[in-house]
């Protein structure tokens, strides 16, 4: 795809790269008999549903208005997990919702009743802590100390669990098969009595599955060997796994500053329309650039707000940059769409999926000054 046919800034997914990784993900499923929801908190361009619905079970969501993409423009399965639920919020689940899972024990007493009344079977579940992950970073680790999410073994005993159909648990992210594995007798030395009450488990998401060095084989051995101990169906839910490596965010240099070495000011932002490159942190890369000095021209990329910490990172390039040179920054399909904001009335980036069969770039989205008014008040 040739970036200057692109609108700036934009988010471009390439549907052949997705559909590559829906086959690996496919492949899992086919091996193991587990079921794949998609985790819209990752992923969420419901303009590519059409094609990930022929290869995954459905849809988990984190809040009322996910659930009802995943129902309206996904189809399949309907999962929902959220750290806590308000009565409004359950209300508006029970049509659309197949699972509904609770973070604690007081919401599942408070709505299992209402849940188990619906005119449609939901099957109830609760998120539980295993007390064991392998998450370098604090801010993404669910099994932290203190940690809100899930419940502990020690406060499940000699409760009333009437009407529980699944355990969740969720303790990874980005990461390779090897760290579920070892996971796993954790979570079953602390939740083993409860295993065979069940109707189902849900291994949660922070799967790679589709990354390069991640070891498929090994995911289906865990996957395997559980099924065969437990004998209970198994659901995964990734978000990232799904569009990893599809998707570029297009920018534009607009102007060069100095201030102890060069700036360029592009028509993107960090804080805006990539966010994780401030929270995370790291540091995205651009196609044909380099770390600082390892090329001839080295430049500090900043974006387009008035926060002062708006700033990409430092690269070289093999040339000068000049306003108006357009910037391919990698792998931004996943956790920049369904995160990006309207900070300081910035304008978001276009949507656009490239049809490499086809040979053709479809812009999906523009958006302009009405986003940004009808979303305040």
């Amino acid at each position: 795809m040739d970036p200057n046919k692109a609108p700036s800034p934009c988010y471009v997914v390439d549907e052949g790269k997705l559909e590559l990784n829906l086959i690996t993900l496919k492949k899992v499923r086919e091996a193991t008999g587990c079921k794949i929801l998609l985790a819209l908190k990752g992923f969420a361009m419901w303009s590519t549903f059409e094609l990930i619905s022929k290869y995954l079970d459905g849809t988990t969501a984190s809040a009322v208005a996910e659930a009802r993409l995943g129902r309206e423009e996904f189809g399949g399965e309907v999962h929902t997990y959220a750290p806590a639920y308000s009565e409004r919020d359950i209300e508006e689940l029970l049509p659309v919702a197949d699972h509904i899972v609770f973070n604690s024990l007081n919401q599942f007493h408070f709505f299992r009743d209402r849940v188990r009344k619906a005119p449609r079977k939901i099957s109830i579940g609760i998120r539980v802590n295993p007390e064991y992950s392998e998450v370098a970073t604090a801010l993404y680790n669910p099994c932290a100390p203190c940690s809100r999410l899930g419940v502990l073994a020690s406060q499940l005993k000699n409760q009333d669990l009437d009407g529980l159909e699944g355990l969740h648990f969720h303790t990874m992210c980005e990461q390779n098969s090897d760290v579920l594995e070892r996971t796993i007798p954790h979570f079953e030395e602390k939740f083993g009595d409860l295993i065979p009450k069940m109707k189902w488990i849900n291994f949660g998401g922070g799967h790679h599955i589709t990354r390069p060095d991640y070891d498929v084989d090994r995911l289906c051995k865990v996957i395997n060997d559980f099924r065969a101990k437990h004998n209970k169906p198994v659901y995964l839910e990734p978000g990232e796994a799904i569009a990893l490596g599809t998707g570029v965010l297009v920018a534009t240099v607009l102007d060069i500053v100095q201030n102890m070495l060069p700036i360029a000011i592009l028509d993107t932002s960090a804080s805006a329309h990539m966010p994780d490159v401030l929270e995370m942190p790291y540091r995205p890369e651009i196609r044909d650039a380099a770390k600082p000095a390892e090329k001839h021209f080295t430049y500090r990329l900043g974006g387009l707000t008035c926060l002062a910490g708006d700033v990409i990172g430092d690269y070289s390039f093999d040339g000068p940059l000049q306003p108006g040179d357009r910037l391919v920054f990698e792998d931004m399909a996943h956790y920049t769409m369904v995160k990006n904001t309207t900070f300081n009335g910035v304008r978001l980036p276009s949507i656009a999926i490239w049809k490499p069969k086809e040979h053709r770039l479809h812009v999906v989205r523009e958006f302009g000054y009405e986003d940004y008014r009808n979303r305040l008040s």
